[in-house]
């Protein structure tokens, strides 16, 4: 096996070009783990009051900037767990997420759940993501 990040769909799961069922990772390389990202621009003001789309645009633009500081790209991602206000409507923060997400070859492996709240009553939603970078 030459590819140092696998992502598979195993026969008895559904298939979803959205998201991967199971990613491996092998041999030597460097696992990022970004914290849970809001919809906080870099002067610490809240995006999107509100607006779902607009909040996961913040958020997916964040992760982004977490991947570059480590020298890595969406492609790079491994897991996203995502974390959704009650009552949010899914498909738009998804619809949002695609600018970022989309054209991935592959996808990440991602948990999603609806939450009562978040840490800050504005925030919709909230991001966490782990990517792999092989050291060839």
């Amino acid at each position: 096996m030459n590819d140092k990040i696998q992502y598979i769909s195993p026969d008895g799961l559904s298939k979803n070009q959205a998201f991967s069922q199971v990613v491996i990772t092998h041999g030597n390389g460097k696992t990022i783990y970004i914290g849970g990202q809001d919809a906080v621009n870099e002067k610490g003001e809240i995006v999107g009051k509100g607006d779902i789309a607009e909040q996961t645009e913040q958020v997916m633009k964040n992760i982004q900037t977490a991947l570059v500081a480590c020298g890595a790209t969406f492609n790079n991602l491994v897991k996203l767990t995502i974390h959704i206000v009650q009552g949010q409507d899914l498909r738009l923060g998804f619809q949002a997420s695609q600018k970022y997400l989309g054209g991935l070859k592959n996808p990440p492996a991602i948990t999603g759940f609806f939450v009562p709240a978040l840490a800050h009553s504005d925030f919709l939603i909230e991001v966490d993501a782990i990517a792999f970078i092989s050291e060839e």
